[in-house]
């Protein structure tokens, strides 16, 4: 896995390991709320969180609150108080396709705006990246990693596979010793994310204490109700430049309600699965009429046609 992400309008830069320049606020002097949110930008990146992810609720007023206690630190620090760098390091539970991912890219733009890391980057990576196969091999790819993810954050998904007690000879534990040290000893200039299902990462904790109580904030992200995925379908189709024709709305509605009952539904990751599906019937059906002058209107219309061959609709619907 091993992804490296940039904030917004910071690619290149990223990509060249240049670090973008953090919006510093000035500790100097007491400022307003209104003020330091204006300096750093960092209002509009919670508006788009409002605006790019359906629902999340809660998932989005605990980053409001994250980012709430971090301006109020700036603010103290204007008045000449003490402030500790406070423990930023997160947990993130949920189902696949419940935009874990997303929101750490969010989070990521949030502390780097506010001058809590200097770069702003998200690495994502998994236990692959982390843990060796044989010895000394899990200690230099943990540290390649951590320096990558330095002035970031280090987005590690399926973390309790970082352990496994079942087998003596596995590494996991070097890797997090080697976490849990940089955890602690450089968190001004690193925050680590933690993500995997909610039940095995408290089976995680209950086994790694010291790494529960490195971890500050823990955010549940549920899944997603039928209307919410249809309008994520919807928002997923806009930008592609694709729109359903008449009838065809409630084709996919029946689509996602049967296909939500069956297994390994992964939230929005299987309607954006289904949509290319979708489209790819709708472009074998084109191709078939290959002397029809084809318009825009054909180009850019998926037919309920196009949605209702899925085989979805010939498998057995599941009891509630």
């Amino acid at each position: 896995m091993n992804m490296l992400y940039a904030i917004p309008g910071s690619e290149t830069r990223a990509a060249e390991g240049a670090a973008p320049a953090a919006v510093a606020v000035p500790r100097s002097a007491p400022r307003t709320v209104g003020e330091v949110l204006a300096h750093s930008q960092v209002e509009p990146v919670l508006a788009e969180l409002d605006a790019d992810l359906v629902g999340l609720q809660p998932v989005k007023q605990r980053i409001r609150d994250i980012a709430a206690l971090l301006v109020i630190d700036w603010l103290r620090m204007g008045h000449g108080l003490q402030a500790q760098t406070p423990s930023l390091h997160m947990c993130f539970t949920g189902n696949p396709g419940t935009g874990k991912t997303t929101v750490a890219l969010r989070m990521a733009t949030i502390l780097h705006r506010l001058g809590y890391v200097r770069k702003g980057h998200l690495v994502a990576v998994t236990r692959d990246d982390l843990v060796g196969q044989y010895i000394g091999h899990t200690a230099p790819k943990t540290r390649e990693v951590l320096k990558k993810a330095m002035g970031g954050v280090l987005f590690i998904d399926e973390a309790y596979y970082l352990y496994k007690p079942e087998n003596e000879r596995d590494y996991g534990g070097e890797a997090i010793e080697i976490l849990l040290q940089v955890m602690e000893n450089q968190r001004d200039d690193l925050v680590v994310i933690l993500a995997g299902y909610k039940d095995r990462m408290d089976t995680f904790f209950q086994s790694n204490p010291g790494m529960s109580s490195r971890v500050a904030h823990h955010l549940d992200f549920p899944d997603y109700a039928h209307d919410e995925l249809l309008a994520i379908g919807d928002r997923m189709l806009g930008a592609m430049n694709y729109r359903l024709a008449p009838g065809a709305r409630e084709v996919f509605a029946e689509y996602l309600q049967r296909r939500q009952g069956q297994p390994h539904f992964a939230n929005a990751r299987s309607v954006r699965n289904a949509l290319d599906r979708i489209r790819l019937r709708q472009a074998s059906r084109l191709f078939a009429d290959r002397d029809r002058p084809l318009s825009e209107d054909d180009l850019v219309t998926l037919q309920p046609e196009d949605i209702r061959a899925s085989r979805v609709f010939t498998l057995p619907v599941a009891s509630p």
